[in-house]
């Protein structure tokens, strides 16, 4: 499972010109679901999310977590996170899950966020969704459950 952070001030996700959810300040999280990913995966990307710490404390340092500053989360699916683009000039989407299991294994990792206190926000599972942010920094960290090591 693969997942962007980005460090926010706020973000937005529109479907078919309405807005669907909104978040202040906080992290907007693109999600990622591998044909191979599982149960391990979403709670690792739910743990490390949850703990990231990439806020600054009053000395400037990254050092408080989205918890510690109050902040909301803004999840979004988006399997292009799978995209291979190692030949030719179209990606391949092969390694992307389906929608079905993608879709559970992305819901889990909400629900697993949600149990640790954290206001989560979703776009629309599988629609084509515009989604606005005003990146904090800016901020963003790649996170990878394959690559734990």
């Amino acid at each position: 499972m693969r997942a962007v952070v980005q460090r926010v001030a706020r973000a937005s996700v529109e479907v078919d010109g309405k807005a669907v959810a909104e978040i202040g300040r906080g992290f907007l999280v693109l999600i990622g679901v591998a044909r191979a990913d599982g149960e391990a995966d979403a709670q690792y990307v739910a743990q490390k999310v949850a703990g990231l710490r990439i806020f600054n404390d009053p000395a400037g340092a990254m050092n408080l977590s989205l918890a510690d500053v109050g902040g909301a989360l803004l999840a979004v699916s988006q399997f292009t996170l799978h995209g291979d683009a190692r030949k030719g000039r179209r990606p391949s989407f092969a390694d992307a899950a389906p929608g079905e299991s993608a879709e559970a294994l992305f819901e889990r990792v909400v629900e697993l966020l949600r149990r640790e206190g954290i206001a989560v926000a979703t776009g629309v599972f599988g629609a084509n969704m515009n989604v606005a942010l005003v990146n904090d920094g800016p901020v963003t960290i790649l996170l990878d459950s394959r690559k734990t090591f």
